[in-house]
């Protein structure tokens, strides 16, 4: 299969679902739904919510309500990239090519247009006319797996470990549990809620989350390593950011080639996980090798 065809097609897709289901800039409070939009739509990966979709098809269903289900990971992920940009966080200028949402609205406003997408993402997979045909029993655990993979026990309890070991001489294993959380636990939601969506077998959620954890692992070591390796006009930010805030990261401990070394053994221990899947798992096996050999 072609992994950019595929990756292309699902990110246009999810573009205009979120398009559709996100206020008008012109809707009161404007400020605010402007906000939102400058940073939902600024043009990202979508790689969660590609993930979601996979993992449905891995499976070997397209259920009711999949792209509600995905692009709620999308709210959650522009949210905390938002509030991650504050001064009082890591204090970015940019994003994705473009000046943070703080600097173009303030902190007061972004505070806000990331709380607001936050609260939206459970909106949306709560809505009856999106999920319409759902079953009730899968969508509270789609729900559930959504509050505990962005909350104080996943994405926000990771952002709390990394404030803290800021400008401190961490373990690796410190490290390992930073990045667990704060990147890992909602690239593991994705995958886990679009196999509960799908109706996945016990056998196949866990083969899943396993995968999940993998490719999590792997899609921070890369960010590290891209960090440092990258240009400003690749990351769509400034590089070397981490060490100016003296943070420890996998180049830290194993240097540039160790790190990549890591990661690609990450992906190919994902890949194994999905060997009771056909060919229908194609997209999450390519998805895990595209991790690696991404520019940003």
């Amino acid at each position: 299969m072609n992994i950019k065809d595929y990756l292309e097609q699902n990110r246009l897709a999810v573009d205009r679902f979120l398009d559709q289901v996100s206020p008008p800039a012109t809707t009161p409070p404007t400020t605010l739904h402007e906000s939102m939009r400058y940073s939902l739509m600024a043009g990202g990966k979508r790689v969660r919510p590609i993930l979601t979709i996979a993992a449905a098809e891995a499976v070997g269903t397209t259920p009711p309500g999949l792209m509600a289900v995905a692009c709620s990971l999308e709210f959650i992920h522009t949210y905390s990239l938002i509030h991650d940009d504050l001064p009082s966080m890591d204090n970015d200028d940019f994003r994705r090519g473009k000046p943070t949402n703080h600097k173009v609205y303030g902190e007061a406003m972004a505070i806000l247009a990331g709380d607001a997408l936050l609260t939206m993402a459970f909106d949306l997979i709560s809505r009856p006319e999106l999920m319409k045909g759902c079953d009730a029993i899968r969508q509270v655990r789609i729900l559930q797996e959504l509050a505990y993979g962005s909350g104080n026990m996943g994405m926000v309890g990771g952002q709390v470990f990394d404030i803290q070991a800021e400008n401190q001489d961490i373990d690796l294993p410190t490290l390992q549990n930073i990045h667990k959380h704060k990147t890992g636990m909602l690239i593991r939601a994705a995958v886990r809620m679009g196999a509960i969506a799908a109706g996945a077998r016990d056998r196949q959620l866990d083969d899943m989350t396993g995968y999940a954890e993998d490719i999590g692992l792997a899609f921070q070591i890369a960010d590290d390593v891209l960090n440092v390796t990258g240009t400003r006009e690749e990351l769509g930010k400034n590089p070397n950011t981490d060490a100016e805030r003296g943070k420890k990261t996998y180049p830290t401990f194993y240097g540039v080639e160790g790190a990549r070394k890591l990661a690609d053994d990450c992906v190919t221990r994902a890949i194994s996980r999905l060997d009771t899947f056909g060919p229908s798992a194609d997209p999450l096996r390519e998805i895990a090798r595209y991790i690696t050999a991404r520019k940003n």
